[in-house]
């Protein structure tokens, strides 16, 4: 089971804190100022909590989180954690592999920091506690699509993500400089001086403000697949991190590049559950509504190809039989070998009466991970000094147009830990009366509440998924955008709830995705334009950029890349 993660005692750490901090109440907005840390760690998946239990030697870390520790992303993930571990692999095949997934638009150094880092950051795990599956004694590792070698481990089957945020909870726990508020949401970044030095939050009971004030942020906030109408992510998954990043004047890179997972189960009027790509991996096979195997048709690799070829070869199969889903057959497989192998998955499906030892289950692609984020270096460090970014809400290029499967645990870890030591580094903030002005802007300050917020959201859902989403066109893409846009300026006013923020951050980050897809007129990897769908030229080089709307929208080019192996270029 999970440790227990109860809030944080506010005034035992201001207590501890040598300077003394500022105290102003808003009787209109009811704003306090909260406890003091070093270091603020926004977001409790794998990388926020892998950053805390680093920084927890160098200072008082404070975790902020909506809701609770258990809803982030990393608890989702089923398949594993991929690592260059076993006697038949090494870190230069996990290289190679990550960079051809990327169509070779991702940056070497990150992904070399990757794979390097990796097998380190899953010893910590195994020393403190973490149980990967064995065979005869040994780490058994499984094969996914668009890896050279078996290299992802898992724990309990299909429940990887579930087993490491246990450690990591466990592990923080356990470290008394480490402090927790749960229950509240990150409202906005607190930028001085040109300089990130807290984030004002919300008390999600008592719509309370607070602002926390400390020397570094490090956002860990996940994606954003809330934002379609078909995703694999939790509710809470809404690009808050990102939304907020972007209005403090931090730079966002590659938002186009949007992973659509190929199989997700399909059953109307019901959330999409994601069938984890392992089950491919252990011999699953896709049938389209005649029965018809059909993936060798579109890559050598069939079912084991990269995600995106795997996910657009579906989208043609569902267009072509007019059908609103394929299928994943596993029947042929050991029975036993399924419930053992995949139990979480089996006893979902069963709860649907969809019994996969004997029938066929329905799936079709939805939204899973965001490529692009909030632009870091390898260290995690954003273009706003003192603000960090982390796991899925950072873009350190690592994964190119396209995520290697069961990479994004192990980007976690080791960028979790990257942007702790780089943070560790960043100097104290100014002196507390340099708040003043923010102080005195919330002052004035009068939260409205939006008139239906849900009806909203469910309206951006399905305008992202139509027209920005698996196969997109520049007149969906410029007819998403300008209605984006309308909702945007519609909601630049401050508003109450979580609920409201939540759309407002949704709505932008949205937005940013639709104009970064407009701007790139090409294929590459997870972003294909029906009206552009080859890679012709080099514009495929270019990362897209985006700031907030006093800076120009603009790209810029890494140096000279290879040319992509020629079977993993976009079909």
């Amino acid at each position: 089971m999970f440790p227990s993660v109860s809030p944080i005692d506010c005034h035992d750490l201001r207590a501890r804190r040598h300077h003394s901090g500022l105290l102003h109440v808003n009787d209109r907005m009811n704003l306090r100022q909260g406890p003091e840390a070093d270091f603020l760690v926004i977001g409790s998946g794998v990388a926020g909590l892998r950053a805390a239990i680093e920084l927890a030697a160098y200072g008082q870390v404070l975790i902020v989180t909506k809701g609770s520790p258990l809803e982030s992303n990393s608890v989702y993930a089923q398949g594993g954690v991929a690592v260059a571990m076993s006697e038949d692999d090494d870190v230069h095949l996990h290289f190679t592999d990550t960079l051809n997934a990327g169509h070779q638009l991702g940056r070497k150094e990150a992904a070399r920091a990757l794979v390097e880092e990796g097998p380190d950051r899953i010893q910590e795990l195994i020393e403190w506690g973490a149980q990967f599956d064995t065979v005869n004694g040994k780490l058994a590792f499984a094969r996914e699509g668009a890896h050279s070698r078996r290299r992802v481990l898992r724990a309990k089957g299909d429940a990887t993500g579930i087993e490491i945020v246990r450690v990591l909870l466990q592990r923080a726990r356990e470290q008394p400089s480490i402090h927790w508020l749960d229950g509240h949401y990150s409202i906005d970044l607190v930028v001085q001086d040109g300089r990130c030095c807290g984030v004002l939050v919300m008390n999600e009971l008592s719509s309370e403000r607070c602002l926390l004030r400390a020397s570094a942020v490090i956002l860990a906030t996940g994606g954003a697949g809330q934002v379609f109408a078909r995703t694999t992510n939790p509710p809470n998954a809404t690009g808050d991190g990102i939304a907020m990043a972007y209005r403090a004047g931090a730079v966002l890179e590659d938002m186009e590049f949007v992973q659509f997972h190929p199989t997700a189960l399909y059953l109307p009027s019901t959330p999409p559950f994601l069938l984890s790509e392992a089950i491919r991996g252990e011999g699953g096979i896709l049938r389209n509504r005649q029965g018809e195997r059909f993936m060798p048709r579109y890559h050598p690799d069939a079912e084991l190809a990269p995600r995106d070829i795997v996910a657009r070869a579906i989208w043609s199969e569902m267009a072509a039989t007019r059908a609103r889903h394929v299928f994943l057959d596993v029947t042929h497989l050991d029975s036993r070998f399924l419930k053992q192998r995949f139990p979480t998955i089996y006893t979902t499906c069963l709860r649907f009466d969809i019994d996969i030892t004997e029938e066929w289950i329905p799936v079709s692609p939805s939204a899973h991970y965001l490529m692009g984020g909030i632009q870091t270096n390898i260290d995690g460090e954003t273009s706003v000094p003192g603000l960090y970014a982390a796991g899925e809400v950072a873009c350190s290029g690592v994964h190119g147009a396209n995520r290697l499967a069961s990479n994004s645990l192990l980007e976690g870890l080791v960028f979790g830990v990257r942007a702790a030591r780089a943070a560790t580094q960043c100097p104290s903030p100014p002196p507390g009366n340099s708040l003043c002005r923010e102080l005195a802007r919330l002052r004035r300050v009068s939260p409205q509440r939006l008139d239906d917020a849900e009806k909203l959201r469910n309206s951006l859902r399905r305008l992202m998924w139509n027209k920005v989403g698996l196969v997109r066109t520049g007149e969906s893409l410029a007819s998403a955008l300008a209605q984006l846009s309308r909702w945007e300026r519609a909601l630049e006013i401050p508003l109450w709830s979580r609920a409201d923020l939540e759309v407002k951050n949704m709505v932008q980050v949205g937005r940013c995705i639709a104009e970064a897809a407009l701007w790139r007129e090409n294929s590459l990897g997870a972003h294909f334009r029906a009206d552009f769908p080859t890679r012709a030229g080099s514009a495929w080089k270019l990362h897209s950029h985006i700031t907030c709307p006093s800076s120009p929208f603009f790209a810029t080019q890494d140096p000279p890349v290879q040319q992509p192996d020629q079977s993993h270029q976009a079909s």
